[in-house]
């Protein structure tokens, strides 16, 4: 018997949402998106020539001279330009009191108006490349045009903080947080990335600017991406992911593509509302992003889904993972996830992100339908 039959063959329904709600409460964090600032008037708060001299960040250039072949005078002489930025590190720091996560809240700011009818005219404006992305990664427009949107609504807000400045300050002055080391090593990885992108691109890296986390251009790329999945896709002979819409376009689409999107398979399957079908989505939300049931585990233990037309015999050996969408005071929403929900996990490693990527996608293609 497998492990959902278990489940249900073992504790009542009563017991079962008493233990879902208590044991299996998602341990996934819903981050925000990369570019949301507190407030955009922000000024930063800088510390000018904080890391010359500064004995990790001298380490740190030794290791970028074995490793990848930096001059490291000329680095020394580039971190003692680079500042720390206050607001960078408070950005990244959790809130000193938690916040019950709130889906309904993360929605409806992002899955607004403004998104919405900007993501039309983006779509019109680039229709001709979104049709190239789709035809050649197989990722449908609307779900590029969401991304863009609910990353810095179609390039109105990269960022205004110096890359170096903010991917400095957080590869060596991470708030003091319980994950601290390993962010740092994140972002010293990123940093790195950094610098061999803008040396290879021939950048002044005292140039570049993006999010307080490092992230940069239209689609808020992160170094590493901007390696491995930045494309030139207007055919100039260079990436430039701030001010080309092309470029944008195709690698998010690369992105998506490299990270396993499967093209023409749905992102979500709807559950069915009544309680037996809730408890069991409940008892198997467990915050893994990758699927890992089948629809097959569900369906044995009694599920019903919400799905007009879909063939649930042939594809009850489909994998799928339980999204859980709680807002405080309300009933948690749940999903089932495919292959393509998780895919757009690994553009930002929330439920929240995905859903509210795919609810926009929804919307913006329905608001441009004829």
């Amino acid at each position: 018997m497998d492990k959902l039959a278990r489940i249900v063959a073992n504790v009542s329904l009563s017991f079962l949402f008493a233990f879902a709600a208590v044991v299996l409460a998602p341990a996934h964090a819903h981050a925000t998106p990369r570019n949301d600032r507190t407030n955009n008037s922000l000024e930063e708060e800088i510390v000018p020539q904080h890391y010359a001299n500064n004995p990790d960040v001298d380490a740190f250039i030794a290791d970028l001279v074995a490793r990848d072949g930096f001059d490291g005078a000329a680095l020394k002489r580039l971190f003692s330009q680079v500042d720390y930025s206050q607001t960078a590190a408070r950005l990244v720091a959790p809130p000193p009191v938690p916040t019950p996560k709130n889906w309904s809240a993360y929605q409806s700011r992002l899955v607004d108006s403004i998104r919405i009818n900007d993501g039309v005219q983006f779509w019109q404006d680039n229709d001709a490349t979104l049709k190239r992305a789709a035809e050649q990664f197989g990722v449908p427009p609307s779900i590029i045009v969401a991304i863009i949107g609910v990353e810095t609504v179609y390039g109105r807000h990269m960022g205004n903080f110096r890359t170096i400045d903010a991917l400095t300050t957080l590869a060596f002055d991470y708030p003091q947080t319980k994950n601290r080391d390993d962010r740092m090593t994140m972002f010293r990885k990123q940093l790195e990335n950094f610098l061999v992108w803008t040396r290879e691109r021939n950048v002044d890296p005292l140039s570049v600017y993006g999010s307080y986390a490092g992230a940069i251009g239209i689609p808020q790329f992160m170094p590493t991406s901007l390696i491995n999945y930045a494309v030139d896709y207007d055919g100039d002979g260079k990436i430039d992911l701030a001010h080309s819409a092309a470029d944008a376009i195709g690698s998010v689409g690369n992105f998506l593509m490299q990270h396993g999107w499967e093209r023409d398979q749905p992102v979500i399957w709807h559950i069915a509302s009544d309680p037996g079908s809730q408890g069991l989505a409940q008892a198997g939300a467990d915050g893994q992003a990758k699927p890992h049931w089948t629809l097959g585990n569900f369906l044995k233990a009694g599920i019903e889904m919400n799905e007009p037309g879909l063939n649930l015999a042939a594809q009850s050996n489909t994998p799928v993972l339980v999204i859980d969408l709680p807002t405080p005071d309300q009933p948690t929403q749940y999903f089932l996830g495919l292959q393509n929900f998780y895919v757009l996990t690994r553009y930002n490693r929330s439920f929240f992100y995905a859903m509210a990527v795919y609810d926009l996608a929804q919307a913006i293609k329905a608001a441009k339908a004829p």
